[in-house]
């Protein structure tokens, strides 16, 4: 058979292969994600009242300066000692200054004690400063923290990983390059150009936190410059499936981020709000998407080294984990190209 021919059918068969599955894609997916709340998954509980009291909105105005979103999925063993040096760093700060906080703990679907573990924690702190979201069923890591975001009262939004990896000292780090882009956003603004220039008011989310609510930047921490030590501690097939996943970070979603699944990530209330709000992807890949919506949007992103430590206990198999990020990209990429999933505009 002519080797012409043949190639004519392989590609006329692999073209209608990819058009079905973009046709099946299209038929199947909804533009703009559903975000489903059971009525007990709109409430925490206060344990001095014994009363349920409804979360506030991501729409509403901000209260407070800072909320930390932890996601947690059977974490009874590792939430305690996290909470405790959060907790410890964030009283010693509300303590010396004006300064006011919120821990969102929410559970995934939590099967062990890790709700009574978190609202031991409510008691002891108060619920004005840790509340316990408890989700019915388990959604994924990015499901967690959206209805974390959503649920949050602070000009600015942390979600930190359960597992205590990343310590809270850093979170200096992060205030100061999001303060760096919130500055460089308002003096490109025509509303404040003026102000700013007169001193009337600074980009600093402690004294005039609505400001820096209402500007969209997004700082995320990074553990790229411990790559070279992750690489001497790997086996040659693991080093592989990393670089390969940051190769395919790159190719199909984020441009010039090194470290896009680090958990701890800053944004701001506009920025979570439009982010999180538009975001489809509720599993282990849902920082790639959060970020690529960030960027197709044009929201100001910074990468700041933070100090790592990895924790016993992760629930990321290494090597079935990362082929279905990797999977999971492609389709990300794919669903936004072909029209299956679109981003709500800044202005919606």
């Amino acid at each position: 058979m002519d080797l012409k021919y043949l190639l004519f059918i392989g590609s006329a068969l692999g073209f209608s292969l990819a058009l079905g599955v973009c046709i099946i894609i299209l038929a199947y997916s909804k533009t703009y994600p559903v975000i489903f709340r059971s009525k007990k998954e709109r409430q925490f509980f206060d344990p001095a009242t014994g009363v349920y009291i409804n979360f506030p909105a991501i729409s509403d105005k901000c209260s407070l300066n800072l909320s930390v979103i932890v996601p947690a999925y059977n974490e009874e063993e590792r939430l305690g000692p996290m909470l405790d040096e959060c907790l410890d760093y964030l009283e010693s700060r509300r303590k010396s200054g004006a300064f006011s906080y919120e821990v969102i703990v929410v559970s995934d679907g939590s099967t062990d004690q890790t709700v009574s573990k978190a609202l031991s924690y409510t008691k002891k702190h108060s619920c004005e400063r840790v509340r316990v979201l408890a989700l019915e069923k388990n959604r994924g890591k990015g499901g967690a923290v959206r209805l974390g975001m959503l649920s949050a009262r602070g000009s600015l939004l942390l979600f930190a990983d359960a597992d205590g990896a990343t310590k809270f000292a850093d979170l200096r780090k992060l205030e100061d390059s999001l303060k760096e882009l919130v500055v460089c956003k308002l003096l490109l603004s025509n509303c404040y150009n003026e102000r700013l220039k007169r001193g009337k008011f600074a980009a600093d989310y402690l004294s005039k936190p609505e400001i820096t609510a209402d500007t969209l930047a997004i700082t995320v921490g990074s553990r790229a410059h411990l790559e070279d030590e992750a690489v001497a501690s790997r086996t040659v097939f693991r080093t592989i499936l990393m670089y390969g996943f940051h190769f395919l970070v790159w190719l199909f979603a984020v441009k010039g981020i090194r470290d896009t699944q680090c958990g701890f990530k800053l944004l701001t209330r506009k920025a979570a709000a439009i982010c999180f709000e538009s975001m489809h992807v509720e599993r282990w890949a849902f920082d790639v998407e959060l970020l690529y919506i960030a960027q197709k949007l044009n929201i100001p992103i910074s990468e700041v080294a933070v100090n790592w430590t990895e924790i016993e206990g992760s629930k990321v198999t290494p090597v079935w984990s990362w082929l279905q990020m990797g999977l999971d990209l492609g389709l990300i990429w794919l669903r936004y190209t072909i029209g299956a999933w679109k981003i709500r505009s800044k202005g919606d």
